[in-house]
């Protein structure tokens, strides 16, 4: 990566002056930042600056009149007069600090005021004539306005736009933050921030007071117009009251009566002249009957509604107050002014006639609420109140958390982005909201974590954020990386674990630094790197008293470069797959290198996980199934006989003749028996490899001293090998024929066997082949292919592949 470009200035110079009637604004500090310029950022495809078009100046009075504005331009490298709408810059990036001047006029009386209090108390008076002060957003990236004030109002406004210094703004900044509010809306938002974000309407279930807060300030006037509005012409229900009365008095009688009177037959009397109800010959006529009247009321779903909504209101303002009370941030007399008044008019709407009604049970969205002036203002409100906010560009002002904090979010966020893909989730108790006051930050707790499982084999396989598993722990200082991906697997009683831990530092590698020299290329910072080794080497397992064993098989950072293709040459790149330690390139346009080695280190097999680290917890049992060679003898049955007889008396035996290698006796610690298509199929229906048995002894011996069995004639006197096996064992799943058989016997190892789903796969001997084999059947069933249709007598292996 190159150096910053010629000109590039690393020391302060004016970057926007404001002359003005009343007072001229300065503002100071460095027009580039060295790793933006290194890391060619905010530029188009073309390389040049991308236009911010975000400087904005607004006078908010007659009195104010601006002068001349200055700006600072890249393009020249010097101020340059500048007009609203015309093309601005980026000039102000995070951790840098700026300086802050104001130089009034003819003694006006001035004040900065910013929505965040820190800021606010940073510019002070310097004399009688000058307002000066450091402003540093540290992480904090997005919009801010700066304010000056007269005796209590705006005066002047001043709006300008924060830019990250590791990461492109278009490219990678605004995608983070589109994939985080796509994946939990109310993740990042915080209360009081030096800069906020222009944000837009998302549903939610999960919403924070913060942004409560912030629409409310944005919708409450529409509010309040809204319920006036109703309380003008509020929608009723005409409400049925029913009373018995003198016939002679009814006015008019309706259909209630039939059922009303059938029920009360002696109402009815007998009246020739004035009946009017036929029965049995007989004309009746009632004595009394119901009178309905219908009279105006207001306690309809809809006006409910509107009492609930402003309820809800008051309700969340006060606990909001309560909360901020709490935690002493409720000293800003502009945030309580702003919260108390909106609290009275709440109070002052919910007094209105048409509000005395009844509690909401539960909300219909009727055509009232959505069509009827003034409901379908409130509802639209409602809508906006408790639905949450999607990060876009119109609408409401929110603060962002800081971009340090945003990555890191972003890294666990994504990681569980690329596993939802492929792999089924289980269970989550990760993404919950940790509501210990106003702000939001994911569940820290000890239960928080991501299962997942994958489809092809069913294996489990667990991310915890923040946290390390249970049984895992540090004996020295406490280790607590961000992401731990903690994966079991079907062949092994272990748990493999690798750690995934979000920096948001990289070097830029200026041409003749020291890092320059030694990589060539930007990466992950040497200090991080060093953490992982930390973190590999210092977390422990340890359960039941057993002896400590390091439990990380590997540990990687995640920092935030767009370069994937020429990162893979990068010394820590090459390290993972010599150490398991190094560090991935992790932006929403670069994840390829990460998704891949997800999908690696899921789908590898425990050897192959074994294989990637510097002897790991477990290592001495591994190496033990790696070397135990052949120890298991799978011989042929000659009928259903044999097989019984062998069950039943607890042996096997063959041929010596059978054994070319007789030393291969002294490794045999298992026996299994086939049963072939032919003999057993129509008989037992089990065929396949079903029974294995561990050697308790062996004899060679001559046919006629095995009395289990008789012998067959001519056979008395020749040698047989007599196994007497301890306990007879029925697999849970045979080794299936495949189209196969064994003519005489195999050998195999106890490893194989175990995993073998079909006899082929019990003819693979080569390290290449068993490599080959392993790694292809945790993607699915293997077929082995052979240049013989009995395992035994094959001596080619043909082909190892995924049977789809």
């Amino acid at each position: 990566m190159g150096s910053p470009h010629t000109g590039f200035l690393n020391h302060s110079v004016e970057l926007i002056r404001i002359e003005t009637n009343l007072f001229n604004l300065y503002i100071q500090g460095k027009p580039y930042h060295s790793t933006v310029e290194s890391l060619q950022l905010h530029r188009d495809d073309v390389g040049a600056w991308m236009d911010s078009n975000t400087l904005q100046i607004s006078t908010l009075t007659r009195e104010l009149e601006v002068e001349n504005i200055f700006v600072f331009s890249p393009e020249q490298g010097q101020l340059v007069p500048w007009h609203t709408g015309e093309k601005s810059y980026p000039l102000f990036y995070e951790t840098q600090a700026y300086e802050l001047v104001v130089e009034k006029k003819q003694g006006t009386e001035l004040i900065f005021y910013h929505d965040n209090l820190y800021l606010r108390q940073a510019i002070k008076p310097l004399g009688q004539s000058i307002l000066s002060g450091i402003l540093n957003f540290q992480n904090e990236v997005g919009l801010t306005e700066l304010e000056l004030r007269q005796q209590g109002r705006s005066l002047f406004q001043l709006q300008i736009e924060i830019y990250p210094s590791k990461m492109d703004y278009k490219r990678d900044y605004q995608m983070i933050l589109s994939d985080i509010n796509r994946q939990i809306y109310n993740l990042s938002f915080d209360f009081l921030r030096k800069t906020y974000h222009l944000t837009g309407l998302k549903e939610t279930q999960n919403q924070s007071l913060t942004e409560f807060f912030t629409i409310l300030q944005h919708v409450f006037d529409q509010l309040r117009q809204a319920v006036e509005r109703i309380h003008a012409n509020p929608h009723y229900s005409l409400a049925k009251e029913q009373r018995i009365v003198d016939a002679a008095k009814v006015r008019k009688a309706g259909k209630e009566n039939i059922a009303f009177l059938a029920k009360r037959p002696y109402l009815l009397t007998h009246h020739e002249a004035h009946g009017f109800i036929p029965h049995q010959g007989q004309r009746l006529h009632p004595s009394h009957a119901l009178e309905t009247k219908r009279q105006v009321q207001f306690d309809t779903l809809e006006n409910r509604f509107v009492r609930w909504v402003l309820i809800r209101v008051s309700k969340k303002l006060q606990e909001m107050k309560r909360k901020l009370s709490a935690s002493g941030k409720l000293q800003d007399p502009v945030l309580d002014k702003k919260m108390t008044s909106i609290q009275n008019q709440v109070q002052r709407l919910l007094q209105l006639d048409f509000l005395k009604v009844g509690e909401m049970k539960q909300l219909s969205v009727s055509l009232v609420l959505q069509m009827a002036p003034g409901y379908r203002e409130v509802y639209r409100s409602y809508l906006m109140l408790m639905k949450g906010l999607s990060v876009q560009s119109d609408l409401f002002r929110l603060s962002m958390k800081d971009l340090a904090q945003l990555y890191e979010y972003w890294c666990f966020l994504k990681i569980n982005e690329l596993l939802g893909q492929k792999y089924e989730l289980l269970k989550q108790d990760m993404i919950k909201v940790n509501r210990t006051g106003v702000f939001f930050t994911l569940d820290k707790s000890q239960s928080a974590r991501m299962k997942y499982r994958n489809p092809r084999n069913g294996e489990i396989f667990t991310l915890y954020y923040n946290r390390l598993p249970s049984g895992d722990r540090s004996a020295t200082l406490g280790q607590r990386p961000d992401n731990v991906l903690t994966l079991k697997k079907n062949d092994s009683s272990m748990e493999y674990k690798y750690i995934f831990d979000a920096k948001y530092r990289i070097d830029p590698a200026y041409e003749g630094s020291y890092y320059y020299e030694k990589y060539r290329q930007p990466g992950p910072v040497e200090e991080d790197i060093n953490t992982m080794h930390r973190y590999r080497d210092a977390i422990v397992y340890s359960e039941g008293g057993q002896e400590l064993e390091r439990s990380m098989f590997g540990a990687y950072v995640l920092f935030p470069y767009h370069d994937e293709q020429s990162y893979r040459e990068h010394k820590f790149y090459k390290s993972i797959e010599l150490v398991n330690v190094g560090a991935f390139p992790f932006l929403p346009n670069a994840t390829e290198l990460m998704d891949k080695f997800l999908e690696e280190i899921i789908m590898d097999s425990p050897e192959k996980a074994y294989e990637r680290s510097t002897r790991p917890r477990g290592t001495q049992g591994y190496y033990k199934n790696k070397l135990a060679g052949k120890n298991v003898l799978v011989g042929s049955l000659r009928e259903v006989a044999q097989l019984e007889s062998s069950l039943q008396y607890k042996y096997y035996h063959l041929p010596l003749r059978n054994i070319v290698d007789h030393q291969i006796l002294t490794q045999i610690e298992y026996v299994a028996v086939y049963q072939s298509i032919g003999k057993f199929a129509d008989i037992t229906g089990e065929t396949g490899i079903h029974y294995v048995g561990k050697v308790k002894d062996w004899k060679v011996l001559r046919r006629e001293e095995i009395k289990e069995r008789p012998a067959r004639s001519g056979t008395e006197d020749q040698l047989y090998v007599k196994f007497r096996i301890e306990e007879w064992t029925k697999r849970p799943e045979p080794i299936v024929s495949g189209g196969l058989g064994i003519y005489r016997l195999l050998y195999t190892s106890k490893y194989i066997f175990d995993r073998a789903t079909e006899i082929a796969e019990l003819k693979l001997e080569k390290e290449e082949q068993l490599n080959e084999w392993r790694e292809k059947r945790r993607r699915g069933a293997v077929k082995v292919e052979l240049d013989h249709t009995q395992v035994d007598l094959a001596q080619v292996v043909k082909d190892i592949r995924v049977d789809e």
